[in-house]
């Protein structure tokens, strides 16, 4: 207390001269009608600003769960879009789904390799197993290779061993889609026959005969075609949606009927 009072007494001119200040400051304010809006807007300029600051880090720090509400919500989406039936006495529940789909982030990349592959981090126990399609907002990354507990890890479409059914947008024409390493951006589809008209930014989506993806996810547009005249089909380059280099969030598809299709395909060959 005794050096509250002894400061004080120090420094009693300065206190007098900002008290005094204060008080002029304050009738000044309320006196004259000017200095009152200025005052004000300057308070809430102030304010705002700390409540902007205080805002903008709340949000940051919230851009996690964002992200997680976010993907969910998409997750709910697609699986009602993959499910979808053209029937309009059909409603969407457990009993007539055809897709599931789980939620995943990458947790390692490749994309300078002859072979690459990615790493997610789901796994057997998110339900995850072999041959499940994976995909990003954009359109396809790959296919599940191997699994583990906690993760998996994919081949990518830009692996020379990929192939994978395409066709054209809004057409029943398809192929196969491969990749020849040259380049992280650019696929291959091939064996479209030469009677089908191409221009170049058509769009290609994955095909209806494969048991992995549903029909009609988006791949990429035509860079270029070329035709083999030797066995009248296309060579078509095709720019990717992904930045194959770019890869966060993925969402991993299991079709339900893959396995009766697989073992009914079988069956047929066997006779």
């Amino acid at each position: 207390m005794q050096q509250i009072i002894n400061f004080i007494i120090r420094y009693k001119n300065f206190l007098l001269y900002i008290l005094l200040m204060i008080i002029a400051f304050a009738f000044t304010v309320q006196s004259h009608s000017y200095h009152q809006s200025r005052f004000f807007n300057s308070s809430n300029w102030l304010t705002g600003g700390i409540y902007g600051t205080f805002y903008g880090i709340n949000t940051y720090f919230d851009l996690d769960d964002e992200n997680e509400r976010l993907l969910k919500e998409n997750q709910r989406l697609r699986s009602q879009l993959f499910n979808q039936d053209t029937s309009p006495n059909i409603k969407l529940d457990s009993t007539n789904l055809k897709y599931t789909i789980v939620t995943g982030q990458v947790i390692k990349n490749s994309y300078a390799e002859n072979r690459n592959y990615i790493t997610i981090n789901r796994g057997e126990k998110d339900s995850v197993k072999q041959d499940m399609g994976v995909i990003t907002d954009l359109g396809i990354l790959g296919i599940v290779e191997n699994t583990s507990r906690n993760f998996a890890t994919i081949q990518s479409i830009l692996n020379t061993k990929s192939n994978i059914n395409a066709k054209l947008k809004n057409t029943d024409h398809f192929g196969s889609l491969i990749w020849d390493a040259k380049t992280y951006n650019v696929v291959q589809l091939i064996d479209i026959p030469r009677l089908v008209p191409l221009h170049i930014g058509d769009t290609i989506v994955t095909g209806a005969m494969s048991s992995i993806f549903p029909e009609n996810i988006p791949i990429g547009t035509i860079k270029k075609y070329d035709l083999d005249t030797s066995k009248s089909f296309y060579r078509i380059d095709v720019s990717l949606f992904n930045d194959m280099t770019n890869i966060k969030n993925v969402y991993i598809i299991n079709n339900l009927n893959r396995k009766e299709i697989l073992e009914l395909e079988e069956t047929t060959e066997n006779e």
